[in-house]
């Protein structure tokens, strides 16, 4: 009988294994992140599906857990959405937003202050001066178009102050200063023409006094009424059928009143060119909604 040959540390055991015929697989189930084994370098490793598998069921645990988080952070159900719309404070001008309705509402406070402190005398010149009658339109119709829209008929306790504010602001949101400022000036400057031109003809024909030539005419109420119209139009159909409902029987019941029919039918005329301005302005409102939706998410695509 032959004895094992033993050298140092080393022994050589005919009854286990060497490292050359020992099963790759083997190796791998062992550790399988193991260097592979000698004269195998040109074959990739993979990785057990059991460790792919437990990464995967790790990945989809995190998802999950990161989606449910808003809904356990926040006990209170979230508000619909017509509710999370409403802010009360866009009612009202600002110098940013609303600019030309919240500059032209100073100045209308201004000069309604000083009709009800300035010297009575003083007040009266300024606004006869100030007054679209015949006589004016006939000289300077621009000086005194622009002059009127600057004096509020009634003061601040006109119910059309309240109306300039609301309306003009809710107007400028929607189609910006210079389009509401054409719609005041283009209802007050029609509807003026409109009322004071039969007043001249009927002068000339005999039928009124010529001290009709001269009567006071000024405030803001055409305009409002004509940017009434105009807003009518960019409502909700309910909405827009109760403002004209509401606004027009005030502008009818006034006009059957008969109080004074030259300034309740300019209203009424006011009112229809307000109207007349829906097709404009519904292509300039619908392009304004297009333009802030759609840029921000063209700009995100563009690389």
């Amino acid at each position: 009988m032959k004895r094992p040959v033993t050298s140092g540390a080393e022994t050589t055991n005919p009854a286990a294994p060497s490292a050359s015929t020992t099963d790759p697989d083997a190796v791998g189930a062992t550790d399988p992140y193991a260097a592979p084994a000698a004269g195998l370098d040109g074959i990739p490793r993979q990785r057990p599906l059991a460790v792919e598998s437990a990464h995967v069921a790790v990945a989809v645990d995190a998802s999950a857990v990161a989606g449910s988080a808003p809904a356990a952070a926040g006990s209170a159900r979230p508000l619909p959405v017509p509710l999370r719309r409403v802010r009360p404070w866009r009612l009202l001008p600002t110098p940013t937003g609303t600019p030309f309705t919240f500059g032209y509402a100073v100045v209308l406070a201004v000069t309604s202050l000083v009709a009800e402190y300035a010297d009575p005398d003083l007040v009266d010149r300024v606004l006869q001066a100030s007054s679209t009658d015949v006589a004016h339109l006939a000289q300077s119709p621009v000086r005194v178009l622009v002059a009127s829209a600057l004096w509020i008929a009634g003061g601040l306790t006109s119910a059309y102050v309240i109306a300039f504010v609301l309306v003009l602001t809710a107007l400028e949101r929607r189609i910006g200063g210079w389009r509401t400022a054409g719609v005041f000036l283009l209802g007050h400057g029609l509807a003026t023409l409109a009322t004071e031109i039969p007043v001249g003809l009927s002068v000339l024909a005999g039928h009124l006094p010529e001290s009709s030539l001269h009567r006071y005419d000024y405030g803001i109420s055409f305009g409002v009424a004509a940017s009434v119209g105009a807003l009518a139009g960019l409502l909700r159909p309910w909405l827009r059928l109760t403002v004209l409902a509401v606004f027009g029987r005030l502008v009818v019941g006034d006009l059957i009143a008969f109080t004074d029919p030259m300034t309740n039918w300019g209203h009424l005329m006011a009112l229809a060119i307000g109207v007349a301005t829906w097709p404009l302005l519904r292509r300039v409102s619908s392009r304004t909604r297009t333009g802030s939706t759609e840029t921000p998410r063209t700009a995100r695509a563009c690389p």
